[in-house]
């Protein structure tokens, strides 16, 4: 079992930056995918980013692609999620997910076993 906790969301001015962190309780998380999804009241959950067990392959979406940077450091059990030039439509509740085993898709909610609670990210216009 592995328990994600994140943090570092706040209220921001549009173009302002934030960054995310998720720290994972197991001893180490190494072997473990992990991603960043958001949800915005009324929508559903979607994905943001996701980095491999090792951090030398990353995946984000479209609309953050060139603005977020999604990163981790093993030996500290910590993800990253670095938010520049944010938006208003960037404003979200932002969960951290952890999966292990095979994957065929990285943007793929399923793929993903242990979530946190959830950090606000709030971008005022």
């Amino acid at each position: 079992q592995v328990q994600l906790i994140e943090s570092g969301g706040g209220l921001v001015q549009a173009g302002g930056s934030l960054r995310l962190s998720c720290a994972a309780s197991r001893r180490t998380f190494r072997p473990y995918r992990m991603g960043w999804f958001r949800q915005a009241p009324g929508k559903e959950r979607e994905f943001v980013a996701a980095i491999n067990w090792s951090g030398d392959s990353t995946y984000y979406a479209d609309s953050v692609k060139g603005r977020f940077t999604i990163s981790r450091d093993n030996a500290e059990n910590t993800m990253y999620l670095q938010m520049n030039s944010l938006k208003p439509e960037d404003t979200a509740l932002y969960y951290c997910a952890g999966g292990a085993g095979w994957v065929i898709d990285y943007a793929r909610i399923a793929e993903y076993d242990y979530w946190g609670q959830g950090t606000q990210v709030t971008v005022s216009s």
